[in-house]
């Protein structure tokens, strides 16, 4: 699924500076790098998605993270939302749906930055 999203953003012109394996890497990766943008399964080995979520948005309140799942709940969907998560999309995805999401998050935060 990773590499079916790398093709969708980069088919936009979306820069993708790094992939993760699993919420542990992913926490280091995005300290080091420092996107504008995470898309974060909820399901992950080592530490699962919604830790992950929160423990970025505690050190990185700005960045962006949309959460992404093979099994929505809703428990899922309300944690991920109270712990800051910009959106939700559903796996198997499609381009259209994941560039919606994305535009609507970007210009979500764009107008809180402007506010």
């Amino acid at each position: 699924m990773r590499t079916v999203l790398r093709g969708i953003l980069r088919s936009d012109t979306y820069e993708v500076i790094g992939e993760a394996r699993n919420g542990a890497v992913a926490l280091d990766m995005i300290d080091r790098l420092r996107p504008e943008v995470v898309f974060l399964d909820v399901m992950m080995p080592e530490m699962d998605g919604l830790e992950a979520l929160q423990a970025i948005k505690l050190a990185q309140p700005e960045t962006i993270v949309i959460m992404v799942t093979g099994k929505p709940s809703v428990d899922n969907v309300q944690e991920s939302i109270q712990h800051g998560a910009a959106g939700f999309i559903v796996k198997p995805f499609n381009a259209g749906k994941v560039l919606a999401t994305l535009a609507q998050a970007l210009a979500s935060a764009r107008r809180t930055v402007t506010s």
